[in-house]
């Protein structure tokens, strides 16, 4: 069976700014790029979205690598999400989840597929993650000059 490849990557202009998300999605020799941008937002929620975007963006459930950048987001839906839900939405130290919107609707997400979660390093050549990436940017650039051109 064929795996769904799945480059995700957010980026924040600050932190909170302004932030994009960017989704490579790679299938059976075909290739479809999803971004998109948020007007106030931090970096981990771009991460957060920008996988939630790119398995929503699968039409039925399928084998998925899903590579990132995101420590975040990777330990997160590996280590620490089931300890989250068990403790109600509450850390070790007892506190509140943050993104705990965006966590639950990418677990929503994850149980329609099989996922392999992978990690590569940020800006280190891989050219999947260097694709989304450039996305995510290019989507901030773009919310930039049609809501805030002063703001370049």
């Amino acid at each position: 069976m064929a795996v769904v490849e799945l480059y995700t990557d957010g980026a924040c202009r600050g932190n909170p700014g302004p932030g994009g998300w960017g989704v490579v999605m790679r299938y059976n020799g075909h290739e479809r790029n999803l971004s998109g941008a948020v007007e106030q937002t931090t970096n981990n929620r771009m991460e957060l979205q920008a996988a939630i975007e790119g398995l929503t963006a699968l039409t039925r459930p399928c084998e998925v690598r899903l590579i990132t950048d995101s420590k975040y987001l990777k330990d997160g839906i590996t280590l620490w999400l089931p300890r989250w839900q068990r403790n109600q939405w509450r850390t070790a130290a007892k506190k509140p989840v943050k993104n705990v919107d965006l966590w639950q609707a990418l677990q929503e997400q994850v149980e329609r597929h099989r996922i392999e979660w992978r990690w590569v390093r940020g800006h280190a050549g891989d050219p999947g993650n260097e694709l989304a990436d450039k996305l995510a940017n290019r989507a901030i650039d773009q919310w930039i000059k049609t809501h805030a051109p002063n703001r370049s």
